[in-house]
């Protein structure tokens, strides 16, 4: 019998035996088959050559002195590198409790001595056949997986274009017809401010030209508080004009978070991005009922313009921002400290601009940590989370902007989420769909 070489390539097999008499007939014998057959003595020599060529199967003889073949075989079962090799046991006792040690040691065939050619031949073949079968088998399910993480990959990119442009157009909208009516109050206030001054001053004149006004006059003056009307309407309009500048603030963040105009990449200053990001979220910042005001710490540091898709890197911000607020919220009844979260920005070493964002709410375990960035995977209690957010800021950091995002965390001590993306990017828009 010969053992067909399927794809030209002469199999290595490494027969390991402490009787010189058994290599030279076995490698006489598998060689003559087509085999390329190395020999080792002992089990130290056989743990060497399978690190220098990997063999396709391995023949080990049980007794040997210093280290036998079950130890061998657990040596080589342990390293990564040699864990998948076939061994086929070889021993002159044909002993059940043998048997039943070489497959528990991880032995896939047991060849009882004296052996015959044919039955050596066949017993190689047949696992060398099975480890072909297997590795297509495992080709088939990394492409499966592949194919898998494609598909999530593609769902969480579509369902993040989807929500990119119904949120711009809905912020975008909603800051137009904001912008129109407060632009109207806006302007108008120093009309009405000015027309109140002269209504004073004619009040104020028409006291001095007649300091006696008639009882009626005077009834009207008492009941509204005349003087109090007079001193208070200044700071009245001046209230007016805070609130309506701090609506154009608002309406401003809401234009610059969208950013529905601007798809492509260009340079920004992260900084205004992360604070037009806060005036969104001011609303669940402040003093609430279960909890006092969250403190928002700022450590910026010296940032450059950033080359980036600034819309979606606002997404990251908010995502990021408020997930740190459910985490307050969440750890709250066992918080001493005063709620806080802290932003830090700095230029590193390698030329990349980093984003810290931590918190000190309830923390994430370290079992969860390592699927934080999975398409569906969420923390949070059934409806208060998608499981998209952290993933749709991994694709936008790590593969349209080329950088990296991480957590560290300690349960009861919070979280703190790195982003590290390049000031400058290549230009890669091409390889990307438009959000």
């Amino acid at each position: 019998m010969h053992f067909n070489q399927t794809n030209h390539q002469k199999r290595n097999i490494l027969v390991v035996d402490d009787t010189p008499d058994n290599l030279r007939l076995l490698s006489a014998m598998l060689t003559a088959q087509g085999f390329e057959v190395r020999k080792a003595l002992n089990g130290k020599m056989a743990l060497t050559a399978c690190q220098m060529v990997l063999p396709d199967v391995i023949l080990l003889d049980i007794n040997m002195p210093d280290m036998d073949g079950y130890q061998v075989c657990q040596q080589l079962k342990a390293d990564n590198k040699t864990s998948e090799v076939p061994v086929i046991f070889i021993s002159a006792l044909d002993d059940v409790v043998d048997k039943v040690k070489a497959f528990d040691v991880g032995g896939v065939d047991y060849i009882a001595k004296p052996f015959h050619g044919a039955e050596v031949v066949l017993r190689i073949e047949n696992q060398i056949n099975l480890r072909l079968l297997q590795v297509k088998l495992q080709e088939k399910n990394f492409l499966l997986q592949q194919a898998l993480d494609n598909l999530k990959a593609s769902q969480v990119q579509q369902i993040q274009n989807e929500k990119m442009v119904a949120l711009g157009q809905l912020v975008a909208g909603l800051a137009h017809e904001i912008n129109n009516p407060i632009s109207f109050i806006y302007g108008n206030l120093q009309y009405a401010g000015q027309y109140v001054e002269e209504l004073i001053n004619i009040i104020e004149v028409y006291q001095q030209e007649y300091p006696k006004p008639t009882p009626k006059v005077q009834q009207i003056a008492k009941n509204i508080d005349l003087n109090f009307i007079i001193n208070d309407l200044q700071n009245l309009i001046g209230a007016m004009y805070r609130g309506s500048d701090r609506i154009r603030e608002i309406v401003l963040a809401l234009q610059h978070f969208s950013r529905h105009d601007e798809a492509e990449m260009k340079r920004v200053n992260i900084h205004e991005d992360i604070e037009n990001t806060l005036v969104m979220l001011q609303h669940r910042l402040r003093e609430a009922a279960e909890r006092p005001a969250i403190v928002v710490v700022k450590d910026y540091g010296n940032l450059p313009l950033v080359s980036c898709y600034a819309s979606e890197l606002n997404q990251v911000f908010m995502h990021l921002l408020n997930n740190a607020i459910d985490a307050i919220e969440e750890g709250v009844r066992n918080q001493s400290s005063t709620p806080q979260i802290r932003i830090h920005t700095e230029v590193t070493d390698l030329n990349l601009v980093k984003i810290a964002i931590a918190d000190n709410g309830v923390g994430i375990e370290e079992s969860l940590r390592s699927r934080l960035f999975d398409p569906f995977f969420t923390t949070k209690s059934v409806g208060k989370g998608s499981g998209l957010g952290l993933s749709i800021s991994y694709q936008i950091i790590v593969q349209k902007h080329r950088g990296n995002i991480s957590c560290t965390s300690f349960v009861g001590k919070g979280a703190e989420f790195v982003i590290e993306i390049p000031i400058e990017q290549p230009d890669i828009s091409s390889q990307f769909s438009k959000s």
